[in-house]
């Protein structure tokens, strides 16, 4: 069994050396520790100084040099839509106010399947559609996420 003892964030390690691939859904890819297996059969440690949310095309460095590239597998989530894009807002609101993890993509809200939330989201007038499809939700201002999402690299503690 091999070591991943480094993670770089996707465009700061050299992809091109990856000697394969971990398709992780979200909870797996949220890990400072645990026993996986690549996509190539080898059994990977994953051994991180605290807890990373790593997302699609990440890399991991293994402890004799190798890298493995992340991947999101595809699992079950809900697409949430509305006509109207000041309700969408409201409905992110919504999510947020429950602390229930939301990736915001161009005009859909995407959630984990949740009865009693889907209930609350059609009451708001919201079309929801489940798919397969990767998962990255937003790290939140005070998450202590090191994976940039566009806010300039910004950390709150």
């Amino acid at each position: 069994m091999h070591n991943a003892c480094i993670h770089r964030p996707a465009g700061h390690w050299p992809k091109e050396k990856a000697a394969g691939t971990l398709t992780l859904d979200f909870d797996a890819r949220h890990r400072r520790r645990i026993r996986l297996t690549a996509d190539q059969g080898e059994d990977v440690l994953l051994d991180l100084p605290k807890a990373i949310a790593m997302a699609d095309g990440d890399g991991l460095q293994l402890e004799d040099g190798r890298w493995l590239k992340v991947q999101a597998a595809a699992e079950l989530i809900v697409e949430v839509r509305h006509k109207d894009p000041h309700q969408l807002v409201r409905l992110a609101w919504h999510l947020g106010n429950r602390h229930l993890p939301t990736e915001i993509r161009d005009h859909v809200l995407c959630i984990r399947p949740d009865h009693v939330i889907e209930d609350m989201l059609h009451g708001f007038g919201a079309e929801l559609v489940k798919v397969q499809a990767p998962f990255q939700p937003e790290g939140g201002a005070y998450g202590g996420q090191d994976h940039e999402h566009g806010d300039g690299g910004h950390h709150h503690e």
